[in-house]
């Protein structure tokens, strides 16, 4: 159908094979008196599968449209503007000069607040990752508070606007390169205080019970290696997918099965019990590679 993209996406070629994209902001990492002029680019690779909305009678794309509430009309692109409203029905326009006239030096720039221990910051407050590449002539100093935060083990708290909006950061160094990642404010989380969990380290079992849980740990543990890990979901997306065009159903709805629920579980659990039996799939999982070894 003419306009109309194909339904069956291509796979997306892997990070590492493209190139870095446009930068997304341009400014300096303040270090005290120590200025670097860094490019900010994202550090997240779109890997989902994008799927367009039909109109199940004749396969259609179904559009989302831009409209004019009082004229019921579309609005192109170049005719739209920010407004913020500050009485009912009343906005105050908004440019992109305007943001930066706010207060120019904080959005081009990223102030280092404080350092702090990596290991204090739990991973909820932690949100979006950026890559910091440094620009010319800051090359030195972009190296040199790369190796200080890896020898002290640090991590830098900053702030830094990005499209209008403030945010709160952690400066981190990963192997050569910067990264930037976005923190959540504390009062953007919920209090866990009403949540239902146990506390008392009593509730945590028996001594035999954590004996053998830290024995199961210790088998399963191993280097934390990225590139071991898949999005199995999205292969098997794309292997239905992959068949359905192979037998020519490409345009057949068929009706959804039940989904199985697990079953709710009442009975009293034997932890022990269970904790044996994953220590002897452990194991067996890790038998071929114990013989080739000692072959």
């Amino acid at each position: 159908m003419p306009g109309q993209k194909s339904n069956h996406k291509k796979r997306k070629t892997p990070a590492k094979a493209k190139s870095a994209g446009r930068p997304i902001w341009k400014g300096t990492i303040n270090f005290g008196l120590v200025n670097i002029p860094v490019a900010l680019y994202s550090a997240e690779a779109d890997g989902s599968l994008d799927f367009d909305l039909l109109d199940r009678r004749d396969f259609s794309r179904v559009r989302y449209r831009r409209v004019n509430e009082k004229t019921g009309r579309e609005v192109p692109w170049d005719e739209i503007v920010k407004g913020y409203e500050y009485k009912k029905g009343q906005y105050v326009a908004l440019t992109d000069d305007d943001f930066l006239k706010a207060n120019v030096e904080a959005t081009q720039s990223i102030d280092i607040l404080d350092f702090v221990d990596a290991a204090d910051i739990s991973p909820i407050y932690f949100d979006k990752p950026y890559y910091l590449v440094p620009l010319k002539n800051g090359q030195r100093a972009y190296a040199l508070l790369r190796e200080v935060m890896k020898r002290t083990a640090k991590v830098g708290i900053a702030r830094v606007v990005i499209r209008s909006r403030q945010h709160l950061a952690a400066l981190l160094a990963d192997g050569p390169v910067l990264i930037l990642n976005l923190l959540r404010f504390s009062h953007e989380l919920r209090d866990p205080s009403a949540l239902d969990v146990p506390e008392a380290k009593s509730a945590a079992g028996s001594n035999q019970e954590l004996k053998m849980a830290e024995q199961l740990v210790e088998t399963m543990a191993g280097k934390w290696n990225p590139e071991k890990y898949r999005d199995e979901y999205h292969q098997d997306l794309l292997r239905m997918i992959d068949k359905k065009i192979k037998s020519g159903q490409t345009k057949a709805i068929e009706p959804a099965e039940a989904v199985r629920k697990p079953k709710p579980q009442g009975k009293v659990v034997d932890i022990m019990h269970l904790l044996r039996q994953s220590m002897d799939h452990v194991n067996k999982k890790h038998e071929p590679s114990r013989s080739r070894k000692a072959s």
